[in-house]
Formats: structure tokens, sequence, C-alpha cells
């Protein structure tokens, strides 16, 4: 089951996966910047049997979400952000969000399920009791299933896969549904004032909230309300749902006495943020990382062309110490190859520090709406669709790492001399 929210609405998707008892993944992509326009013309230009057209290979990624069913009931939902901030988030209210830091990346549901692997890990621990968990987990997929009902414009795909495993609870569809759809439409009345879960309150009149609120209440105000803490995190830390946040300042945001700032910020994966436009000081070094030879050597003539330093692995087992030789501003990494394919050579260097930043463009196939969504939840920064032009190479790498340098590359247009100089 695939197609565009424009032809079926995530809540009849819901029920056909809740009839139909499925166990699989609904994968969901909102329009990106070039595709949100409420009229929802992205339709005839989008998704229509698994494949995107041109224009849509060109476009910037949208947020994407995912849930995960067993028998047509729920058992996780997530976002597009591949950290742990919002389990972080959620731990604080047991104090345990230290506890994050000091364990080792779960073995289970680490390629699609990051977060939900280290809520188990937690588990098996007993740094938080079953009915934390579960209590964290209805409350993840709550906060899921909200930003999705509120979607209109965007791509789906259901695809029947093997439960997530081991699996913690599973939440019946209808009534939850029901639950969220009602608050939907009771978020719609702070339409303008409140527009977004990620705006962060600030207060702007002191004076007048000391003297209106319970002083317990202003203390609770003052310390959340800083301009950094958005609606959905203070949701978070003070176990209330987002509607009830919402409608405790929404007085406040109209008399002016609390302001929100944009929600721009906020609402970009955060793997995004450092990386748009980075500046290089010298001519950008970049490593492909493809089993094919002829797609490497193509990599290679274009971007050395563009002065770009560039250097093409075959081989991903060999690409990792390569890497830490080369240490480059960017990195072209294929999905699918042997031994290692692209999804576990992304996990690996995003757990070093020295990769946590650098931006990885995965190379996925033309059926490749699932393997985007996939790659970006263990790290990488974006993807190009097989087969692609020089054009479309070089927007993206402009777009990261800045234009190439053609007097450094002529002087030192490979990487070769780099990896001799290491081995010697």
């Amino acid at each position: 089951m695939q197609g565009t929210l424009n032809e079926i609405d995530i809540r009849s998707i819901l029920q056909l996966i809740e009839l139909g008892q499925r166990t699989g993944e609904l994968l969901v992509e909102a329009y990106g910047s070039h595709f949100n326009s409420p009229g929802g013309e992205a339709t005839s230009k989008g998704f229509i049997s698994g494949r995107f057209y041109q224009e849509a290979k060109l476009r910037k990624p949208g947020p994407f979400w995912f849930v995960f069913f067993l028998n047509g009931q729920i058992a996780y939902a997530a976002n597009s952000d591949p950290s742990l901030s919002r389990l972080r988030d959620y731990l604080r209210r047991y104090k345990a969000d230290a506890a994050l830091d000091e364990l080792e990346r779960p073995s289970i549901a680490s390629t699609n399920a990051p977060e939900y692997g280290y809520l188990w890990a937690l588990l098996e621990h007993h740094i938080i009791t079953p009915a934390q968990g579960r209590s964290i987990l209805q409350s993840m997929v709550h906060e899921t299933l909200f930003d999705l009902l509120s979607l209109h414009n965007g791509y789906f795909v259901f695809e029947i896969s093997p439960a997530l495993a081991p699996q913690l609870t599973t939440l019946e569809i209808a009534p939850l549904v029901t639950k969220i759809m009602k608050q939907v439409q009771e978020w719609k009345q702070f339409h303008p004032h409140i527009q977004s879960p990620h705006q962060c309150p600030i207060v702007a009149d002191e004076g007048r909230l000391r003297a209106t609120l319970p002083q317990n209440a202003f203390r609770t105000l003052e310390r959340w309300a800083d301009g950094k803490t958005s609606l959905r995190q203070m949701a978070r830390y003070l176990n209330r749902d987002l509607l009830t946040v919402a409608k405790a300042i929404y007085p406040y945001v109209q008399e002016g006495w609390i302001q929100l700032l944009s929600a721009t910020v906020q609402e970009m994966p955060a793997t995004r943020q450092s990386w748009e436009l980075s500046p290089v000081a010298q001519a950008p070094r970049v490593v492909c990382i493809d089993d094919d030879v002829a797609i490497g050597k193509t990599v290679e003539y274009t971007l050395k062309a563009e002065g770009y330093q560039v250097k093409a692995i075959q081989n991903p087992l060999k690409a990792l110490s390569q890497i830490f030789q080369i240490k480059p501003d960017l990195i072209l990494c294929d999905l699918v190859m042997p031994k290692l394919d692209g999804y576990e050579l992304c996990g690996m260097l995003r757990q070093s520090t020295a990769f946590r930043l650098t931006p990885i463009i995965m190379l996925t196939g033309k059926d490749g709406f699932i393997d985007r969504i996939r790659a970006r939840m263990v790290g990488a920064t974006d993807y190009l669709t097989k087969p692609f032009g020089a054009s479309e190479l070089l927007m993206l790498l402009e777009r990261y790492i800045g234009p190439g340098d053609l007097k450094q590359a002529s002087s030192d247009n490979s990487l070769t001399n780099t990896l001799e100089r290491e081995r010697s």
C-alpha cells in the first residue's frame, strides 16, 4: 500500500491496517520545500507506483515519520530525528536521562528504530521499570500520531515486514485515533497565536504574569519559558499532554505577556542543522564508497573537474580505515554493498565523534523511498537517487560543503597521495 496523502488520509490508512490486522511498518514523508503548497500540486509530480519524478529527486527532503504495527495494533512510532533527545526528555521524569550516556549502542532495532533499542537497553539494565517504559512508549506514540494526523500533504508506504521485537506493549488504533483527532481539532483553535508544537515560549511581561499567576505556577513558567524549550518539550518535562500546556499559556500569548519564538530551527532534523553550507578552508575532500567501479570513476571525473579532491573506494570494509586517514568533508555512500551495507557503515561513522557532523549522502535506487527514510534514521544527511547527473551531484555538494577550489585542486587533485603518506 502506497501513495500520497492527497489520495487517502492518515486516519484511513491506520483504519485499513487495523482492519487487516497487519504487521509491518508505515513510512510517511512530508513534501519538501518545493512541494509544500496548500493546493497539493505535488500529486501529479510526486509518488506514482513507488517512483519519484525528476522534479522530486531535486527537492530538499521533508520531515518523515514511521509507525510499527503488530497484528493491527501500534507497537512503536517516531519522527525523523535520529538523536535520542526525545527519549532523554522523557527520562528526565525518572531522573534517568544521564544513564543514556553510559549505554553501549544496543543491537536490537539499531537500524530502523535506535530510540526503541535504547529504551529496551534501559529496561534490561533495570534503570527504568516496565511500567515506566510503557508510559514513555505510549507518550511517544501519542506524540507521533498527533503530528501525522495533522499532516495533509506527503507520501506514504506501508510495508509488510516482521514485527519489531521484542514488544514492550501494543496500542489499539481506533480509540487512540479518536482521542488524538479530537485534540488536533482543539489545537486548531489556538491559531494563529500558537502554530507549532516546536515553538518556544519566552516571558515578555514578567510583572503582569507574576501578579496574575499563583507563585508556583509562575515559577514553573519562568523556568521553562526561556525561549529555548519548545511547547512539546515542556509537555514532556511536566508529564502533561501538549494540548494542556498550550491551553495553559494561550491566554497570556493572546495578551502578549508570553511570546513564541519561530519554530523554523527547532523543526529541522537535528542532524542537519550544522551541515548546510559549512565552510571549508581548502579544496573540499570527498570520498565516494560504492562497489560499482563505473559510478566511482564517474564521480571522481566529475568532481575533480569542479575543483574537489575526491577518492572512490569500492570495498566498504577498507573504506572505514581509509576514511579516518583522509578525514573527508563529505561522504557519498551506496546503500547496497556486499559485506557491509550503507546503513551499517553510516551508523558506524555516526558513532565516531570525528564524523558526527560530517555530511553523509546516501546513494539509493529508483524505488528508494523506504531506503531514504531508513538511511536518515541511521544519521544520513541527504540522499541522491540513481541514476543521477552531474548537476544533481554538484548541487548537493555545494549545499553542504560549498563549491570546489580549482586552484588548490589542480595542485593536489587526488587523495591517493594522502593515503600513501599515511602508509609510509
